[in-house]
């Protein structure tokens, strides 16, 4: 059976160019970046020329940028690091965060008893940010303002530009979950006041366990992870140095092929769309998933005429993966956060999918896809 990769927002496919950079680097350097010697120096090169890489393509120093096991682990330094070394004692975010940021952000509140405010956000998951001023101007705590900057489950982009000057205006810091964004998006924290910003490599067509925290320079670091002075004293523990070097192999090619990547993948999703709207009655789109303008390319909500309890079994059955909201929600009962949030009871009851696209896809898969859903939604 042919199989069909629809969830690239839950972790992309690692192209050949990352493997075989892995895969050299697996075989020649062994050495620890903390030894002295030759094997060791050749490691700690190797690291910092990644490092030095991502640099450049956020423009930034390298060393603003702090290794990782992933987005997860970047989420919780920066938010756990702003409380208990940098002072503050007010989060601004939102209910339709990742629960990276979600849960960092109730553990912190239960820790240390920071006051959590909540900005509105509309129907389309588009942050109210009147609502944002009015907090930002209601608390004389010190702030940190965490909003991401691509929902992974409805595509919904917010203007970290925007964001990040209001945040500047009233003395707040800014942290943003980027881990849809990055090697996706052109991003150039130059011109974007962000204070924070995270990157996990397997949404990128990287390996997993491995991702990056961007801190501004000025801002010290109190680890969580104790043990060593690796990461600048940030982060304790051997940088692992072989997925590190396919991050960098992965984020280069992304980034330098990011225009043409995106035309391409913005074409699919056009085209899924467009044969959606033909083939099906009352098929409609959660967030603004089906507005170029205002969505990542990459994401694609939809949500059916009515609840069809099976269909992501029958949709894996056919060798067709997609999502019903995040994949780190996978096993739960409880649905999704986000389309809880930003649907009416009656429509969250409806079936809803995420499809979620990369250059590796083609429009024969959709055309796949659509005969598929035909067949579920006529039984």
């Amino acid at each position: 059976m042919n199989t069909i990769y629809f969830d690239n927002a839950a972790t992309t496919p690692i192209i050949p160019e990352v493997i075989t950079a892995v895969t050299e680097s697996m075989g020649t350097n062994f050495g620890n970046p903390s030894s002295t010697h030759k094997f060791g120096r050749t490691a700690k090169s190797a690291v910092e020329t990644v490092r030095k890489t991502i640099a450049k393509y956020l423009n930034v120093s390298s060393s603003e940028i702090i290794f990782t096991a992933g987005g997860s682990e970047a989420d919780n330094l920066i938010l756990r690091n702003a409380v208990v070394n940098l002072g503050v004692q007010t989060i601004i975010s939102s209910k339709i965060e990742h629960h990276a940021v979600l849960h960092t952000i109730a553990a912190l509140k239960r820790d240390f008893g920071i006051n959590v405010l909540e900005v509105n956000v509309d129907e389309y998951g588009v942050v109210d940010y009147s609502h944002l001023v009015h907090l930002l101007a209601s608390t004389d705590t010190k702030v940190l303002v965490s909003l991401m900057y691509i929902n992974n489950e409805i595509g919904t982009l917010l203007d970290l530009k925007k964001v990040g000057g209001l945040c500047e205006q009233h003395g707040a810091l800014f942290h943003s979950d980027t881990v849809q964004g990055v090697a996706h998006f052109k991003m150039d924290l130059k011109e974007t006041p962000i204070d924070f910003m995270v990157a996990s490599a397997h949404k990128f067509h990287g390996p997993k366990g491995v991702g990056f925290a961007y801190i501004k320079k000025g801002f010290g670091i109190a680890p969580i992870l104790h043990g060593g002075e690796q990461e600048k004293g940030a982060r304790a523990g051997t940088e692992n140095v072989h997925a590190i070097i396919g991050m960098g192999k992965a984020m280069q090619l992304g980034c330098d092929q990011i225009d043409e990547e995106t035309i391409f993948i913005q074409s699919l999703k056009d085209y899924f769309i467009s044969s959606l709207n033909k083939n099906f009655k009352g098929i409609a789109y959660n967030g603004n998933s089906d507005d170029s303008a205002k969505t990542s390319h990459i994401i694609l909500s939809v949500r059916f005429q009515k609840e069809y309890a099976m269909m992501l079994f029958n949709l894996d059955l056919k060798g067709i993966a997609a999502s019903g909201g995040s994949a780190c929600q996978s096993g739960s009962n409880k649905g999704s956060h986000v389309l809880n949030t930003i649907l009416s009871a009656e429509n969250a009851d409806k079936t809803s999918v995420r499809f979620s696209f990369s250059k590796l896809n083609t429009t024969a898969e959709i055309d796949t896809v659509i005969e598929v859903l035909k067949g579920i939604i006529n039984k």
